[in-house]
């Protein structure tokens, strides 16, 4: 049975991913900043931990989605968990912005141990929140809508932040509070926004699908998974694509603060670095959510796959030409990413529903359905991506010589401009290239949901 879904359900799910990608583009654009040049922390110890913190997460993903998959409640196995979970989410956001007077070490140690927390709570919520889609309708454009509207709430969070960071961080300074307190303040604000819309997406959506009828192990779940070919080409697209995003993201405020600095804007005259880089991650966004719109238009007529790889494709050779714009070429550089953003936005709510349809073809194949454990694949995605392109970055900087809050060389500049275009460039043509392998077509997807629903009414 197809369902249908009223818009204030679509918006109600949308409220999850704007409360996780306001939180999350505080980690991506500020967090690594945040330790380099605010607690000082090294570039090289702050890569290790973030390789170590994010490959113990990873490991969590799957733990969550079978735990998400054997619960039953009155309210679903998926939606309690965002209100369980959301006040948690928003204490544990807060201390990782906190700052103590510790020495060099405490200040490390302190680091593994809140941003360690703060993965965990992450991947406690929005794995039951990914996989939620999948159990509110069976049907494949509904599905490609509901995660067209969760990337709008996603980049409607992100904006929401990117805007507005900046100058709650000018007010706190203006008001005598220091740089590190300023942070954590702004984080508070975050925090309560969060909590309340991980709530609104408890309250505005229901579960409909229940699976066949079936005694599943979580043996015979990691089986069936380990052998979904499927599952293994979106594992590593989701990587890659995490990659490309997370090393624009962690790029850009080193990026204009040592590249690009204050410049004079065209309309709006001699504008500070700081000012740039939160209006370059705005615009990213706001391209973004243009991008996630034309998702389902163009993905119906030329399906999902083709729309996936031209998207990919063009998304590297933009971000390629990035490498070339010099600090005076501002109104370019700006332009270019509006181009970028588009680009790389058509993919993530495809990305999302390719998940929910590999739930379906691997339940048809195995007579069982671990939708938790598939959807935690994908945040095991993102959890490798943004290992890997969260810690390479912080090792290029250590490698061509960065040094915080300092003049920096001619390499150490290279560098910095090497990890916002050319190796996020490579890693999005290497997500394209990966996606031709994968075999799953609308036009196959909708005999599997044929047979699917023929079971489900047996």
């Amino acid at each position: 049975m197809n369902y249908n879904l009223n818009i204030k359900e679509k918006i109600g799910y949308s409220f999850g991913d704007f409360a996780s990608s306001m939180f999350w583009k505080i980690f991506a654009m500020y967090l690594t900043f945040f330790y380099t040049d605010v607690v000082e922390l090294s570039p090289e110890s702050v890569a290790l931990m973030f390789v170590l913190v994010r490959l113990w997460d990873g490991l969590n993903d799957p733990i969550m989605g079978v735990i998400a998959d054997r619960t039953n409640t009155s309210q679903g196995k998926f939606r309690p968990y965002l209100l369980w979970v959301a006040v948690p989410f928003g204490i544990i956001g807060i201390l990782t912005f906190t700052t103590w007077n510790f020495g060099p070490s405490g200040k490390l140690i302190y680091a593994y141990i809140t941003y360690t927390l703060m993965m965990m709570v992450y991947t406690a919520i929005n794995v039951p929140y990914g996989s939620l889609m999948a159990v509110m309708t069976d049907d494949m454009k509904e599905r490609t809508t509901l995660a067209s509207f969760r990337f709008i709430g996603a980049y409607s969070g992100g904006i929401f932040m990117t805007a507005s960071a900046p100058y709650i961080l000018d007010y706190f300074k203006s008001s005598g509070a220091n740089t590190s307190s300023s942070y954590q303040y702004m984080v508070m604000i975050y925090a309560v926004v969060a909590a309340f819309f991980f709530v609104m997406t408890y309250l505005w959506t229901k579960e409909r699908l229940k699976p066949i009828a079936e005694k599943n192990s979580v043996w015979n779940d990691l089986k069936d998974l380990l052998k979904n070919h499927q599952w293994f080409i979106m594992l590593g697209v989701g990587i890659l694509m995490l990659i490309f995003n997370t090393f624009r993201d962690s790029s850009i405020m080193y990026y204009f603060k040592y590249f690009i600095q204050d410049q004079t804007v065209p309309l709006f005259g001699d504008v500070k670095w700081d000012k740039l880089a939160g209006a370059y991650m705005t615009v990213w966004l706001a391209t973004n959510m243009i991008g996630v719109i034309l998702a389902k238009p163009i993905s119906n007529k030329l399906g999902k796959k083709a729309t996936y790889l031209i998207s990919m494709f063009c998304a590297a050779a933009f971000s390629i030409v990035l490498y070339v714009l010099q600090p005076q070429q501002i109104s370019l550089i700006f332009l270019l990413n509006v181009f970028i953003g588009i680009t790389a936005g058509i993919v993530l709510p495809l990305n999302w529903s390719m998940y929910a349809d590999i739930a379906d073809y691997s339940e048809l194949k195995t007579g069982r359905r671990a939708t938790g454990l598939i959807f935690s694949s994908s945040s095991m995605s993102q959890k490798l991506g943004l290992t890997i392109g969260g810690a390479i970055p912080l090792y290029i900087l250590a490698s061509y010589g960065f040094q915080a809050n300092a003049e920096q060389s001619v390499e150490s500049l290279k560098g910095i401009r090497l990890m916002i275009s050319i190796y996020p460039g490579i890693a999005a043509f290497l997500s394209g290239a990966l996606l031709l392998l994968y075999k799953l077509s609308d036009s196959y997807m909708a005999k599997i949901n044929a047979e699917l629903n023929e079971k489900r009414k047996a």
